[in-house]
């Protein structure tokens, strides 16, 4: 079968290797679609821990063409929404409901081979169905909403706050349509490209700001007196993280979720986050939220259809990854 192969740090190709089986408790999935993450390009870089050499791709979804030995709850034919984060179920992180941070944590797509192939492995406890007559490239959104939901979990909106969203890419347009399904009264959408700032005001944003042409800080605070009640950081460079904390009112919810490299250093002054008594969270992965992120799919809560860039087929993915985003793209699709 075709495989999207990251071979070492900066290279990566399509290689025909052998097509996996499926383990005892295991489903052999044909993929249907998956999406290119910015984790993806992240790991390309380097910048982001994986194994080489490995096929990328963990947010995919497919059918199950065969089953191990002791599968129980799914069969051949059905359309399955991959978890890639694989818990061990018994350290001290798992046992207390917390199994993104897992002591013996492994993914598909980063650890272990994932969706830019023909198919992929999947332990089905990993596994959730989708609806026989779903579009399979909303399925390819069931991953990086699950990690959404985390995020809206740990920031606690409540009907009424108003939101600051630092990010335009999927993550962020995600989180716009999230905090207002939340009740937000107010939905900030700070971003660099016009385009991703007119997507989400059509999307539930309120207010739109551009970051070139104005201090970002100075137009919030313009638009909405003493700051926000939360903000969600979803673009993961350091200037957004120190907006972003000058953004929120005293007493608001500041909440990390976009990915910056490792090592990656900002300056905050911590007598400013004590006196205005800020709340700074983060919120890594999905845990427990994936069949939440499968179920909102299935009812086709969200708008996705507007998300989607372009498909592509598996022998462009290696160009794409390899690249920056271009300007306007929010989410490209990998359908073998």
């Amino acid at each position: 079968m075709r495989a999207v192969r990251l071979e070492a740090i900066g290279s990566m190709a399509m290689r025909m290797v052998a097509r996996p089986e499926a383990g005892p408790d295991d489903l052999l999935v044909r993929v249907e679609a998956v999406g290119i993450c910015g984790s993806d390009r992240h790991m390309f870089k380097g910048e982001y821990p994986t194994a080489l050499p490995v096929t990328l791709g963990h947010e995919f979804c497919g059918i199950v063409e065969a089953i191990g030995s002791g599968v129980t709850r799914f069969a051949p034919g059905e359309r399955i929404t991959g978890d890639p984060n694989i818990a061990c179920g018994w350290c001290q992180q798992c046992r207390a409901g917390r199994p993104n941070l897992c002591d013996s944590l492994t993914a598909i797509g980063v650890f272990r081979d994932g969706g830019f192939a023909d198919y992929v492995v999947v332990p089905q406890g990993q596994a959730h169905l989708l609806p026989a007559d779903l579009n399979p490239l909303h399925g390819a959104f069931c991953e990086p909403l699950a990690c959404c939901l985390h995020g809206l979990d740990v920031a606690r909106i409540r009907p009424g706050d108003s939101v600051a969203v630092l990010g335009g890419g999927v993550i962020g347009l995600l989180m716009v349509q999230l905090a207002r399904l939340a009740g937000a009264s107010r939905i900030v959408m700070i971003t660099r490209q016009q385009a991703r700032r007119e997507l989400a005001l059509t999307l539930g944003a309120t207010e739109a700001v551009d970051p070139v042409a104005e201090d970002a800080v100075a137009a919030l605070r313009g638009l909405i007196k003493g700051g926000v009640d939360v903000v969600l950081e979803c673009a993961g460079v350091p200037q957004t993280f120190v907006q972003g904390i000058s953004m929120a009112r005293r007493g608001g919810t500041f909440v990390l979720f976009g990915v910056t490299p490792a090592g990656v250093e900002v300056p905050v002054v911590p007598y400013e986050l004590l006196v205005n008594e800020l709340r700074i969270e983060s919120a890594w992965l999905n845990p427990l939220t994936h069949a939440r992120a499968a179920a909102m799919v299935a009812a086709g809560t969200l708008e996705l259809d507007r998300l989607i860039s372009r498909t592509i087929g598996l022998e462009e993915v290696a160009g794409i990854v390899g690249a920056a985003p271009a300007p306007g793209e929010v989410k490209i699709i990998a359908v073998p």
